[in-house]
C-alpha cells in the first residue's frame, strides 16, 4: 500500500469567491472581471489534481476525501461568535466576513471541509497508516486569525488540525513551516504564546499582509523563539529560497524537535505568479520537501494554500508530491529552462545572500 495519502475533494472547488476583480470590489470605475471573482480560484488545484491523473502519480498515491470537521474542531481555535456569524451568513446566502473573504451559499460547509482534509492528513501520519500526506485544502486558511478571516482564508485549517490531533493525544510538539510568499499571520497569531509549537514563515517582505512578518516578531512572553520571520526581498528566486530553509530553517526545526511538521504549502512565489513578485521554479519546491523530509524521516503533511497561476501551479505541486511520494514518475516542467535563465544576476545574488547573513547573525544560528 502507498505510504503517500493525497485528500481532495470536488466540492472544495465549488468554493464561490465572490463579486471581486482580482483584490478589488468591484463597484465604481472597477469593471467586473470575464473570469470573474478573486485570484484564489478553482482552477490552480483542479489542474494539479489532473495533471497527477495524467502524469501516473495519482495511481501511486492513496487518493482518497475525508469527512469534514467538526463545531468541536473550529472551536478549539475559533470563538463560538465568529463560527456561529460564519454560518448564519452561509445559510443565508454569503457575504464577506474580514478583508477578502467572500463566500456564497454553503461557503460554512465547504471550509469546514477543507479544514477536514487537513486534519485528515494530519491524523493519517500521526497514526501510521501513511508516510506522509497531502491536503489539496481550498478555501486556504493560513491568513485567518480566530475571530478575523483575511486573505482569502476562512479558517485556521492547520491549527484546526493540529489541536484535534492534540485532542486525541496523537501529538505534543509541531512545527509549521510556511513558505507560501506571504506571511503566515494567522497561524503565528494563534500559536504566537505556545511554547509547543514553533511557526516559520518565508515570506516576500511587505507583500501580504503589509503589517506583519516582520523578524522581530519570535514569540510570546510565554513561548521565547517560537515563531521565525524569514521576510525575503523581491526576486531572490531558488538559489535565496534554498540558503534560507539551509541556514535558517533547518537549524531552528534541528534545535526545536517537534513530533511532526506541516508544511503550508502555498506556490506564490513561483515566476510569474500575479501576486509576488519571487523567482521560484518547481525545483525549488521540490527541494524544499526534500530538506524537510529529511529532517523528519519523510514524516510530513502538506497543507495547500496559496498559488495563483493556473498553469504553473500544478508543476509545482507536482514536484512536491513526486518528492514526497518518492516515485519514479517524474514530468518535464516546460517552464524550468526559461525560470532558470532569469534566476539574479551575480550582484543581486549577493545582495540576497547579504540578507540571509543579517538574519543568521540576528537570529543567533550558529
Amino acid at each position: 500500500m502507498t505510504k503517500t495519502h493525497f485528500y481532495f475533494d470536488e466540492r472544495c472547488f465549488w468554493h464561490g469567491g465572490g463579486n471581486y476583480a482580482q483584490v478589488l470590489p468591484v463597484g465604481g470605475f472597477v469593471q467586473p472581471l470575464v473570469s470573474g471573482g478573486l485570484p484564489e480560484a478553482p482552477e490552480t488545484k483542479r489542474r494539479l489534481k489532473n495533471l497527477l491523473e495524467v502524469s501516473g502519480l495519482a495511481s501511486h498515491l492513496h487518493m482518497s476525501g475525508a469527512a469534514s470537521a467538526t463545531i468541536e474542531d473550529l472551536l478549539r481555535v475559533h470563538p463560538k461568535t465568529y463560527v456561529e456569524e460564519f454560518k448564519r451568513m452561509s445559510d443565508q446566502g454569503g457575504g464577506e466576513l474580514g478583508l477578502r473573504t467572500p463566500f456564497g451559499p454553503g461557503g460554512f460547509e465547504i471550509a469546514a471541509l477543507s479544514t477536514g482534509l487537513v486534519k485528515q492528513a494530519v491524523k493519517s501520519v500521526l497514526e501510521g497508516s501513511a508516510n506522509n500526506a497531502y491536503a489539496l485544502s481550498r478555501p486556504p486558511g493560513h491568513h485567518c486569525l480566530p475571530d478575523f478571516p483575511n486573505g482569502f482564508c476562512l479558517l485556521a485549517n492547520i491549527p484546526i488540525a493540529i489541536e484535534a490531533a492534540r485532542a486525541e493525544k496523537l501529538v505534543e510538539r509541531v512545527a509549521v513551516v510556511d513558505w507560501d510568499v506571504h506571511h503566515g499571520n494567522g497561524t503565528e497569531a494563534i500559536y504566537y504564546d505556545d511554547p509547543n509549537t514553533l511557526t516559520i514563515s518565508l515570506h516576500q517582505e511587505r507583500c501580504y499582509p503589509l503589517d506583519t512578518g516582520s523578524a522581530d516578531q519570535t514569540g510570546g512572553k510565554a513561548a521565547p523563539n517560537s515563531n521565525m520571520n524569514i521576510p525575503l526581498p523581491p526576486g531572490g528566486g531558488n538559489d535565496l529560497y534554498l540558503e534560507a530553509m539551509e541556514r535558517l530553517v533547518l537549524p531552528r526545526l534541528r534545535a526545536f524537535k517537534p513530533d511532526l511538521i506541516i508544511v503550508a504549502c502555498g506556490y506564490d512565489a513561483a515566476a510569474g505568479d500575479p501576486l509576488s513578485r519571487m523567482m521560484c521554479s518547481s525545483d525549488t519546491f521540490r527541494k524544499m520537501t526534500e530538506m524537510v523530509m529529511a529532517e523528519s524521516g519523510g514524516k510530513i503533511v502538506t497543507a495547500h494554500e496559496g498559488g495563483y497561476s493556473e498553469v504553473y501551479v500544478p508543476f509545482c505541486g507536482h514536484a512536491v508530491l513526486e518528492a514526497m511520494s518518492g516515485d519514479p514518475v517524474h514530468i518535464e516542467d516546460p517552464m524550468l529552462q526559461r525560470i532558470t535563465n532569469q534566476q539574479p544576476n551575480a550582484r543581486l545574488a549577493q545582495f540576497h545572500s547579504s540578507e540571509i547573513d543579517r538574519l543568521v547573525e540576528y537570529f543567533g544560528i550558529k
